[in-house]
């Protein structure tokens, strides 16, 4: 039986089979980035950080071990029940749609590794940019790592076979009418699943066209984790730094 979905990352952000495939991200790196980027920030020690679309909660876990008081929010309830185990007085997770405010400001709002872009309604992305300033108190930033698309598009690897614990994940890579697609098939106990991730390939004109409308004020770009000037040849991230 294929599964699929129109909302796409509702149903495979929602399965084992998604953090089998990514269980190999570079937490390492990801810590760079977190110290990277609150020292930048200036963000003391006890500061309030929403994690807009946290997943499992690696970078929320890691966040408040720095000393932050976290909130990780995500629209997948499976990935808000696995990091809810490291809940502490100043670390928290909760189910939320990130198009909506979040009942709560804070000093930084960060949406991390290519959370953004998913939406099937274009007005989605808008919504979201205008719900994170919502949620930002006067002095608070908001951060979007996104992925550089015009890199990502010239280096696209088209197919790509990776065995994760037994399973072995094939996958399509394409772009297509505006999105960059992800097509992953693999079978596993004698059913074959079949999920597509599409993420809309946003530039950084376009994004600039989002804080216009939503009235957000642009300060800083950078285009990798040790926050190195964004080149649009050469830089694997688009980071977004906005209040």
């Amino acid at each position: 039986m294929l599964k699929d979905s129109t909302m796409w990352y509702a149903s495979w952000f929602d399965t084992p089979y998604y953090h089998t495939l990514y269980k190999d991200r570079n937490h390492n790196e990801a810590k760079v980035f977190m110290d990277n980027i609150t020292n930048y920030l200036s963000l003391h020690s006890s500061e309030k950080i929403l994690d807009l679309a946290c997943g499992k909660g690696r970078h929320s876990v890691y966040l408040n071990k720095l000393g932050y008081d976290v909130t990780g929010v995500d629209l997948s309830k499976n990935s808000i029940t696995y990091a809810s185990q490291f809940e502490n007085e100043t670390l928290k997770f909760r189910v939320h749609d990130m198009c909506l405010p979040y009942p709560e400001t804070f000093s930084a709002v960060f949406n991390l590794f290519t959370s953004f872009g998913y939406f099937d309604k274009e007005e989605d992305n808008l919504n979201t940019i205008k719900a994170i300033k919502s949620n930002l108190n006067e002095k608070g930033f908001g951060v979007i790592d996104f992925m550089n698309v015009e890199y990502i598009i010239e280096n696209l690897v088209p197919v790509e076979t990776k065995e994760v614990n037994n399973i072995t994940f094939n996958i399509k890579r394409y772009h297509q009418d505006g999105y960059i697609f992800k097509e992953i098939r693999f079978r596993d106990n004698n059913e074959d699943f079949f999920f597509t991730e599409r993420v809309k390939s946003i530039t950084l004109n376009d994004f600039e066209n989002y804080f216009n409308k939503a009235n957000v004020q642009l300060l800083d770009i950078f285009g990798d984790y040790q926050l190195n000037k964004f080149n649009k040849d050469t830089s694997p991230r688009l980071i977004l730094i906005f209040k």
